[in-house]
């Protein structure tokens, strides 16, 4: 429980303080995506980077019971898999047609919602006094 507990804090307040920035700089956002779905090195760097991360949570906590915060924690390392892997693996072409079929510009803030959500379920979550025999 200390472990999810730490994730969730990590990844709460990660998440809300990314979004907040995102939301307050929504140009210079938009701007840094396209410009990074047109370097194939910086997208491999992150690619290898959210695999890395992806690994060390699921081999770290891969709870899938416990309540919804495990949960929620376990999922965060399986994403992060899987989109390390849509990073490394298709090609250029196709990462840049899957970012332009999103329509991320358009939908800017419908996509900032759910994690805005999420992180600041998990900072209040994080933060919760644990029960006396934790």
């Amino acid at each position: 429980m200390i472990l999810t507990k730490f994730y969730a804090r990590f990844f709460g307040l990660w998440e809300v303080l990314a979004v907040l920035a995102m939301v307050a700089n929504r140009d210079g956002t938009i701007a840094a995506l396209n410009a990074l779905f047109a370097n194939p090195g910086m997208i491999f760097i992150t690619g290898i980077f959210t695999l890395f991360l992806g690994l060390a949570v699921v081999v770290s906590h891969n709870r899938w019971s416990g309540g919804v915060v495990a949960v929620i924690v376990t999922l965060y390392g399986w994403i992060a898999i899987v989109k390390g892997l849509l990073f490394l693996w298709p090609s250029l072409p196709l990462q840049a047609t899957l970012y332009q079929a999103m329509q991320f510009p358009q939908h800017y803030y419908e996509y900032l919602g759910v994690p805005l959500v999420v992180g600041a379920y998990l900072v209040y979550a994080g933060f919760q006094p644990s029960a006396a025999r934790e």
